[in-house]
């Protein structure tokens, strides 16, 4: 008992340590404009959500610019109403035409501008999330990078833009971005050969169990015993009355 109450106590330190710095981790996290697909399968579309910290302690966020890459452009781009803020869609023309899902595209949204009225500004402690709808998303393993600019009523301007490298310490301001996954079909083809089905065999018929084979035949034996015993009784019971019934007679 003692030992499984320390092991409880262990489970249980170790849950809330883990709890304290997954939590010290989402809120220094939040500190960056960043962004969250909702499915980053290739070849499909996803919802794309980028949330905006204020950070300055004087000013409020008025803008905000996210471009969207040109050397993998996205055919389709449609944007999520946010109250207060205006959202500007802006078309370039493509270094060089690109196929996507097999069309040629010489022209595509290069960028999304997001303009707040005064009333609806971002401010101290507040944070704001602006949602567009893309696709298609390019080749699985595909990092796409989505830098931002963030704008302050004071005219300060943030440039979310710097690269983020493995191994090596976190940027001060990192573009939002995320890495593409195998798409649908391929998911589903490497899950069903991993997994094949199988058609389980036939369950041959259960045998009767010995502990019953053995109570049915010593039931049987008992019945046919106290037959016997009946049956001799009966022709001792004969036997008797017809020895006093000749010995009636007799007299």
């Amino acid at each position: 008992m003692k030992t499984t109450h320390r092991r409880t106590l262990k489970t249980a330190c170790a849950a809330t340590m883990a709890a304290g710095l997954l939590a010290f981790g989402v809120s220094a996290a939040s500190a960056h404009v960043n962004v969250n697909p909702d499915d980053p399968a290739a070849g499909g579309y996803t919802h794309l959500t980028f949330n905006v910290p204020n950070e300055s302690e004087t000013a409020k966020t008025s803008k905000l610019e996210v471009s969207l890459p040109t050397d993998t452009p996205f055919n389709s781009v449609s944007v999520k109403p946010v109250e207060g803020w205006t959202a500007e869609l802006v078309t370039t023309t493509l270094p060089k035409p690109v196929t996507v899902a097999g069309a040629t595209v010489t022209k595509a949204i290069s960028s999304v501008v997001w303009t707040a009225d005064a009333a609806h500004q971002i401010g101290q402690n507040e944070y704001q999330a602006f949602s567009i709808s893309v696709g298609v998303l390019p080749d699985a393993g595909t990092t796409v990078t989505l830098p931002a600019t963030q704008t302050y009523t004071d005219g300060t301007v943030v440039k979310w833009d710097e690269k983020t490298v493995k191994g090596q310490p976190e940027p001060e301001h990192p573009a939002p971005s995320f890495v593409t996954t195998a798409s649908d079909e391929a998911a589903a083809s490497a899950t069903a050969t991993a997994s094949p089905s199988a058609t389980p065999a036939p369950s041959a018929p259960s045998a009767p169990s010995a502990a019953a084979s053995a109570t049915s035949s010593d039931a049987g034996s008992a019945a046919g015993w106290f037959g016997l015993a009946a049956g001799l009784v009966g022709l001792a019971a004969g036997v008797t009355a017809l020895v006093r019934t000749r010995s009636t007679k007799a007299k």
